[in-house]
């Protein structure tokens, strides 16, 4: 067990700085708002912090659109308050991650600048430009994740560019060594300023077909899943030809090596594809990713039959690398809304943190979902994604999961003494940190209490994983690790449960610190509403 890598098994807390804690006033969160609350979530009982985008950007996605690698941006602070923030999680034992967005960058950054001047400048062949059909009409029919066409017109050129996200955000032309180098060079700066590792957004989209083919059509029927709605044009084309390219593997093989150089660091993969789980088994066997992610229980899909089908098709095409799970983040509604609608029990939360933290593999685990947080409603005058900006009605967009940690009372729940950049709904005021520490039944309480345990569980954090056929709402699976087998069961429903034990062998239950459990009797397991119940597996 001592020679496992931190990441192996690791509880990684994303914090998505813009909401997190701000200290200077002005209404956005802020990098020395990390380091405030670093003893907070050190309590939490997590191995590490994944930090969203805090670089130099005009912010037309949030800090997903670079236009600096290399700098903090002036509203989050100074890369000095990067270092100390460093400094002090790692004083706390917490590793620390950074989002790395290498398939494209801002068009304020300085590449772009340059290149969009003309066809013949040092930088000209940086990004993916093509001509217009006679017609002029764009080169092929690529559709932005955004809506509408992935290509804008650029009259200093007279070409297209290609942005698969924004327009404010060109896709670097990866066929060309010396962007390839570049953006190497940026991860190197990183690595040598003490980061332990990466999460790599959509980092399956760095190539493009040299090509240019289209895109063939989908089906209506298709259009689903994958974190897409049927309803944007995005969901009508198979993507096979506008990201997911053979050559990203070579690329792939680069970026391995260079982490390799740097004593335990590790790279966790975004990975969105016409077959998510296969590219996920390419991308982090042999010696590529060290982890992935993708969107399949970032869905609305919650029955037991979609997570048991997701985790056996994933561990099919990955049975040498390691996934890590999420069921919520920075891109889609809270989990406890959308899997347990607006009148989830509150214990559903700490059930739902059982749930994937007992899967195989890694976690992510989104700031709020420690205490229950649900999903916000924010009116569309006061909307700041481009997303659901676009989309709205159909579509709200990304804010109601970015809204501001609630920390304490007040009009701000603690987060700001200014407006906050997006508001604090009163529902989340009432599950804030303060009133939930002085709650020994709260969530934040039990998530604190799962987490202490678990890290006693080595069949949780490391053990082989074994999917248990079960009928609707019993989801039922076992972990072993050197001898010991744990079996893990829960009700995904808000009636009791009484059904027949799913294995034959004779069961221990175990005490899991603070779920809402379940029990065994005579061989059958009783399980409350929204209930778990871990039991050794005698021999």
């Amino acid at each position: 067990m001592n020679a496992l890598p931190w990441w192996r098994g690791a509880v990684i807390y994303q914090i998505y700085p813009r909401s997190f804690l701000d200290t200077n006033g002005d209404g956005i969160g802020d990098l020395p708002g990390i380091v405030e609350r670093l003893d907070y979530v050190a309590g939490l009982g997590v191995d590490a912090i994944w930090i969203a985008p805090f670089f130099t950007s005009p912010m037309a996605d949030f800090g997903y659109d670079i236009a600096d690698y290399r700098d903090v941006d002036p509203m989050f602070g100074t890369l000095e308050d990067f270092d100390r923030l460093l400094a002090e999680a790692h004083k706390r034992g917490l590793k620390v991650m950074i989002d790395q967005v290498l398939s494209h960058t801002s068009i304020e950054h300085a590449w772009f600048r340059e290149s969009r001047q003309s066809r013949d400048n040092d930088k000209a062949d940086w990004y993916v430009w093509a001509d217009a059909k006679p017609d002029g009409t764009a080169p092929n029919n690529w559709m932005s994740i955004f809506g509408g066409p992935a290509w804008r017109w650029e009259p200093r050129r007279g070409q297209y560019y290609l942005h698969n996200f924004l327009a404010d955000q060109p896709d670097l032309n990866f066929h060309n060594p010396r962007v390839r180098d570049a953006v190497l060079d940026n991860v190197r700066f990183w690595l040598d300023r003490g980061v332990d590792g990466f999460r790599l957004d959509s980092i399956n989209f760095c190539y493009h077909d040299a090509q240019l083919r289209d895109n063939p059509a989908k089906p209506p029927q298709e259009r689903v899943g994958r974190g897409f709605r049927p309803d944007n044009p995005y969901a009508f084309q198979y993507h096979y030809y506008n990201n997911t390219q053979p050559e990203n593997l070579t690329f792939l093989d680069r970026l391995r090596a260079l982490l390799d150089e740097y004593d335990d660091s590790a790279a966790l993969g975004e990975i969105s594809s016409e077959d998510s789980l296969a590219t996920l088994g390419e991308y982090t066997n042999g010696k590529r990713l060290h982890m992935g992610y993708s969107f399949e229980l970032l869905t609305e899909d919650f029955n037991a039959a979609h997570i048991r089908t997701t985790v056996r098709n994933l561990e099919a095409h990955m049975p040498d690398g390691w996934p890590c799970w999420a069921i919520s983040n920075h891109d889609v509604e809270r989990v406890v809304t959308r899997w347990g609608g607006t009148d989830a029990p509150p214990h559903l939360a700490n059930q739902l943190t059982a749930l994937v933290c007992s899967l195989r593999g890694s976690v992510c685990v989104y700031q709020g979902e420690e205490l229950g947080l649900g999903e916000a409603e924010v009116p569309y005058e006061q909307l700041q994604d481009p997303y659901g900006i676009t989309f709205w009605p159909n579509f709200k967009g990304r804010d109601g999961c970015r809204t501001p940690m609630p920390w304490g009372e007040g009009e701000h729940a603690g987060f700001s003494d200014a407006t906050p950049w997006l508001p604090v709904p009163e529902a989340h005021r009432a599950l804030a940190v303060s009133g939930q520490e002085r709650d020994a039944d709260s969530m934040l309480h039990g998530f604190r209490a799962f987490m202490a345990w678990r890290r006693t569980q080595p069949a949780l954090r490391w053990g082989d994983i074994r999917m248990l056929d079960s009928d609707e709402p019993l989801l039922a699976f076992t972990r072993s690790f050197e001898g010991e087998t744990v079996l893990a069961c829960f009700n995904l429903s808000d009636r009791p449960l009484d059904v027949a034990a799913p294995v034959d062998a004779p069961l221990e239950a175990m005490h899991a610190a603070r779920l809402v459990q379940g029990e065994i009797v005579d061989g059958r397991l009783r399980l409350p509403s929204y209930g778990a119940l871990f039991a050794k597996m005698k021999r």
